[in-house]
């Protein structure tokens, strides 16, 4: 049984349904998130966007501040569309360093092999496409400088809060004394303008869920009829947790593979989390993770923070 279907059975026959998120992320699925980043109400990609394009020196400063040669490994690297400024400035600087950029997605990894050398011909890349640990052993593997761990989008949103330090501390892991995270937060905010980033009037966001319904009867023998779901997203300001379902909008029978589920109507499959934080909250997590908060870079509107952390010695 390969690793998708065994999730989506596992998600399926779940008491509370779900599916992980991760699996969002196919050739249509990459498109579908490209036009969520653009989306008007889409705020944390532009707000990351700004401190890459407009804080780029500041980020470099301190990241060369201990360290002249490094590697940029990119957990979760998409298009690169904010990295590619830092690691712009990088090259233009010629410091010594390796780009890899980690990503499920072959389709992502094979993206930027054929983009970032036309745009960055000097450039040192070796893409990297698979689980982030694993791949951040792997790059281990291939280098033995200080690495400088890249986080970005919020992405770190998509575990929940109560299980963000264990998977800070299971990084932290794989990482030496000295070695470096760049890490994007989205922070708390008016709570209609997060969830109006999460439910687009031009309704990609709920494509882009809806995508791994398609995805399951596409490549796993599901019948999802997806009209009978709809996509319902939530925010909880007093928690930051921003949270999507798909809701089934009738009494249904749901086959994949050869497995058969039933849906009440009104029941609801969890399909991810973004969780938002405050300040505070960013430089708790580091310290409960080994990591030790240096440097807090935020956009115009103090709507999002990217981060610096350092391992610590003795974790």
């Amino acid at each position: 049984m390969n690793q998708f279907l065994e999730d989506v059975l596992k998600g399926l026959s779940a008491k509370d349904k779900y599916l992980q998120s991760k699996y969002f992320y196919d050739a249509k699925g990459d498109k579908l998130f490209q036009k969520i980043m653009t989306s008007q109400e889409y705020y944390p990609t532009k707000c990351e966007y700004e401190i890459f394009t407009e804080k780029t020196a500041e980020i470099v400063s301190v990241l060369t501040e201990l360290n002249t040669e490094f590697d940029i490994v990119e957990l979760g690297a998409g298009d690169a569309t904010k990295s590619f400024y830092l690691l712009k400035e990088l090259v233009e600087r010629k410091i010594n360093f390796t780009y890899f950029p980690v990503d499920i997605s072959g389709n992502i990894i094979n993206q930027l092999y054929s983009q970032l050398p036309q745009r960055l011909p000097e450039l040192r890349m070796q893409g990297l496409n698979g689980e982030y640990f694993a791949m951040l052993e792997k790059a281990k593997i291939l280098s033995n400088k200080i690495k400088v761990v890249l986080f970005l989008g919020g992405n770190i949103g998509n575990v929940p809060h109560e299980k963000a330090g264990e998977f800070c501390k299971a990084i932290r892991k794989h990482l030496l004394p000295g070695d470096l995270a760049l890490i994007g937060f989205d922070l708390k905010k008016n709570p209609k303008t997060i969830l109006d980033a999460y439910n687009d009037k031009a309704g990609y966001t709920r494509d882009f869920n809806l995508n791994l319904l398609l995805r399951i009867n596409d490549e796993l023998k599901g019948d999802f009829v997806i009209e009978n779901f709809y996509h319902f997203p939530t925010y909880d300001p007093s928690t930051g947790a921003c949270k999507s379902f798909l809701v089934s909008s009738t009494e249904q029978q749901v086959n994949v593979a050869d497995e058969s589920f039933h849906f009440a109507e009104g029941e609801a499959i969890f399909m991810e989390i973004a969780q938002k934080y405050t300040i505070e909250q960013t430089d708790e997590l580091a310290n409960k993770s080994g990591f030790t908060p240096m440097h807090h870079i935020l956009d115009s509107k103090g709507w999002f923070l990217d981060t610096v952390w350092k391992c610590c010695e003795g974790f």
